[in-house]
């Protein structure tokens, strides 16, 4: 497995350097950045996992890896994440090798790239080739499986009103249309609870629930939610499961297999920094052929999860452009990157959670919490601490209102720095104290 890393490693870098070609202006610091990049990566395989996560000088070198703004700090990375130079980069290349000659390039050569893309996907996500689907983003990829199933009047499906959403709505879709039950968890969070919020979950089960939609990480606020128990819960009473891993995929350290999952969507343009609008579906093997797609098929009854990729002309250069997203992915390490991103936000949440007038939605337990994070400032409104922290200080973040949860989200990635969080940190503490 070492080989195996070092060698994917290496690949990586010599795309970045070959990529680089193609602007001109830019190749002579592309090369720079790749080698002290290389020479970064070199000294972090003489120490440990837990001094790599704090050593600010190899995640300042990633950082150059990105060309991200030096004047906004950005922290709204899970909207969408900007990608690394080297899949910016694939990305026109595929781009201006598609305008050749479209219609050749693109059905002839690059389309035969999908299957590949799609071995290195299910190599990541630890489970077979054939049971993953390239799709635009998640909500494609978990609206397939919503409008795929075969349910009836009457049937039920559990889901929590903090899901996502355009998940939401097509379930209510479902219901309008075609009569099925929706039965709602109304999470109080944050929660350390396991116990608590399986049951709230599995409470809602009854002999007429066809289908549990859980949301691994929940997007307002980072609560990570016990999926596998729920899970296993449910197929014992033959209920099927459907995980939004939106948020989980890339960041967390797991294999979709072990969540016990039937059917599982994900966005690669978020934690993978994977090009906008990339996907992925998984659909367990045995689960395929009972599946509808959500566009026409030749045989929508095939066992085969290629009959999910129907979309018609696509950007191809945006889909080939995810095997450089999962390289970089790979040369970070997935250990090392949530351990990471979970330290920047406990970095930066322990240093304003103890101010008077604020307060952490988020949890601190890597068990519970991630790199997300969601506070609020007494007496001000999401909305209003949102528009100080850009409009005084250059600092995106996003104001959160949806049920019972409230405040600004901040997402950082592995271009962010402590220093970067500084600021945040000393924009939090001038706000709270006006």
């Amino acid at each position: 497995m070492k080989i195996l890393s070092v060698l994917r490693r290496r690949n990586f870098l010599k795309q970045a350097a070959a990529l680089s070609l193609y602007t001109p202006l830019s190749s002579i610091g592309a090369k720079l950045i790749a080698g002290d990049l290389h020479r970064a990566i070199e000294l972090a395989g003489q120490k440990t996992t837990e001094e790599i996560i704090r050593d600010e000088s190899f995640w300042y070198q990633i950082k150059q890896a990105f060309t991200v703004s030096s004047t906004i700090l950005n922290l709204n990375n899970g909207g969408v994440s900007p990608h690394p130079r080297v899949v910016q980069e694939a990305v026109e290349r595929y781009n201006r090798f598609s305008n050749e000659a479209p219609s050749y390039y693109m059905w002839r050569i690059l389309d035969a790239g999908r299957e590949p893309l799609r071995a290195r996907l299910a190599e990541l996500a630890g489970c077979l080739p054939e049971e993953i689907a390239i799709q635009r983003n998640a909500t494609e990829a978990l609206e397939t499986v919503i409008f795929g199933l075969r349910l009836q009047k009457g049937d039920e499906v559990v889901l929590a009103r903090q899901d996502y959403p355009s998940m939401i709505n097509a379930w209510r879709q479902r219901e309008k249309r075609d009569g099925i039950v929706l039965r709602y968890a109304n999470l109080q969070l944050p929660s350390e609870d396991k116990e608590a919020i399986i049951r709230q979950y599995t409470s809602l089960f009854s002999a007429k629930t066809k289908v549990v939609h859980i949301t691994h990480i929940i997007n307002w606020s980072g609560q990570i939610i016990p999926v596998r128990p729920i899970a296993q819960a449910a197929h014992a009473r033959g209920i099927e499961v459907i995980v939004d891993g939106a948020h989980s995929f890339g960041l967390l350290n797991f294999r979709i297999p072990d969540l016990e999952a039937d059917y599982f969507g994900t966005s690669l343009h978020k934690w993978l920094t994977a090009p906008f609008g990339s996907g992925m579906l998984y659909v367990k093997k045995e689960k395929i052929a009972q599946l509808y797609p959500l566009f026409a098929a030749p045989d929508p009854e095939s066992n085969d999860i290629r009959k999910f990729e129907h979309l018609g002309t696509r950007p191809f250069a945006n889909e080939q452009a995810i095997g450089q997203a999962i390289d970089f992915h790979l040369m970070i390490g997935a250990e090392r990157k949530a351990l990471r991103l979970h330290y920047l936000k406990n970095y930066w949440a322990e240093q304003v959670v103890t101010l008077p007038k604020v307060r952490l939605h988020t949890s601190l337990n890597p068990e519970f919490g991630c790199a997300i994070g969601l506070f609020s400032v007494e007496g001000k409104t999401p909305a209003e601490i949102d528009s100080a922290l850009f409009n005084q200080y250059k600092i995106h973040t996003v104001a959160i209102e949806w049920e019972n949860i409230k405040g600004v989200r901040v997402t950082p990635n592995v271009y962010t720095t402590t220093h970067d969080l500084d600021r945040l940190v000393n924009a939090i503490h001038r706000i709270a104290s006006l």
